[in-house]
C-alpha cells in the first residue's frame, strides 16, 4: 500500500538519538551511528520525531510500505523491556537544539576540589595495557586472550571516581565512542573477533545514560550476533553525575 511514513536522511543525521524517545512506537534506533527505521509497520507515519531531529533529517514521505500494525508494535516494546537496560532522557534547555548528551550542566559537590576535602592517598592505576582505544587494539593481542574485557564509552572513567576499583580490576580494557569515533563497522568486526579469536570470557559494557551511548550497546550487540562463540555480555549505565543507574546482564 501507498502511506505516509518516515524518512531519514543518513547525510544529514548525526546519531544524537533525539528522534529514539520521540518516538512513541519505538520504529527508531541508533545503528552504526545513524538513525533506522526499524520496521515499516512500527511507523505509524504522524511524523511525531521530527521536531525531535536538531539536523532536519526526519521528514514524511509517500511510498509503498506495510501498514502500521499496532499490535506488533506493542509485542515488540513488550519484548524489548524485558531486556534492555534502563536509559534515562536528559532534556536540553529550552529553545537548545544541541544533542542532550551535550548539554551543558553544573554538579553541586561540595568538596570537589577544596583543599580540606578528604584524602585517602594516591590511588593505583588498575589498566595492566595499552593501547586502549578500540581502533588502536589488535582483537588477537594477549592481553585479551581469555579475559574479562570492560568496553566503555570515552567518558565513563571521567565520570566515575571509582571506576578503576569497581570495573576494571582484574580486567581488559577497551575504550570507544558510538558519537565522534568513526568507521564503526570496524568496531563490529574488531568485537567480533575477540569473542571467537581471542576467547574473551566476559564482556562488560559501561555506557552513559546519554541517548548516543546506545549506538556502542546496538555495535556490541550486531557483533556478538555474528560471532561464532557465545560470550555472557553485562550492560551497566552510568548517570552525568556518576551514579549506576541499571547493571544487568543481558
Amino acid at each position: 500500500m501507498i502511506r505516509k511514513i518516515i524518512k531519514i536522511d543518513e547525510e544529514k543525521c548525526n546519531g544524537c538519538g533525539l528522534c529514539v524517545p520521540g518516538c512513541a512506537e519505538e520504529a527508531i534506533k541508533i545503528v552504526n551511528g545513524k538513525a533506522k527505521l526499524v520496521s515499516d509497520v512500527y511507523c505509524d507515519g504522524l511524523g511525531a520525531c521530527i521536531g525531535e531531529c536538531p539536523e532536519g533529517a526526519l521528514s514524511i514521505e509517500e511510498r509503498e510500505a506495510d501498514a502500521f500494525d499496532e499490535k506488533a508494535v506493542q509485542a515488540a516494546i513488550e519484548a524489548r523491556s524485558k531486556k534492555q537496560p534502563a536509559f534515562v532522557t536528559i532534556s536540553a534547555p529550552a529553545g537548545a537544539s544541541a544533542c542532550p548528551g551535550a548539554a551543558h550542566a553544573v554538579f553541586d559537590r561540595p568538596d570537589a576540589g577544596k583543599a580540606g576535602a578528604p584524602v585517602t592517598g594516591p590511588q593505583s592505576s588498575e589498566l595492566t595495557h595499552w593501547p586502549v582505544q578500540l581502533h588502536l587494539i589488535n582483537p588477537a593481542a594477549g592481553f585479551l586472550q581469555g579475559r574479562d574485557v570492560v568496553l566503555a564509552a570515552d567518558c565513563v572513567a571521567f565520570t566515575m571516581g571509582d571506576f578503576h576499583a569497581r570495573f576494571l580490576r582484574g580486567k581488559s580494557l577497551a575504550i570507544a565512542c558510538p558519537k565522534l569515533d568513526s568507521d564503526l563497522d570496524e568496531y563490529i568486526d574488531k568485537i567480533r573477533r575477540m569473542v571467537d579469536e581471542a576467547k574473551i570470557n566476559t564482556l562488560t559494557l559501561v555506557i552513559m545514560q546519554v541517548p548516543c551511548c546506545r549506538g556502542l550497546l546496538q555495535i556490541v550487540q550486531t557483533a556478538l550476533g555474528k560471532a561464532a562463540r557465545k560470550v555472557p555480555l553485562k550492560v551497566v549505565v552510568i548517570s552525568t553525575q556518576g551514579d549506576v543507574l541499571s547493571e544487568e546482564w543481558v
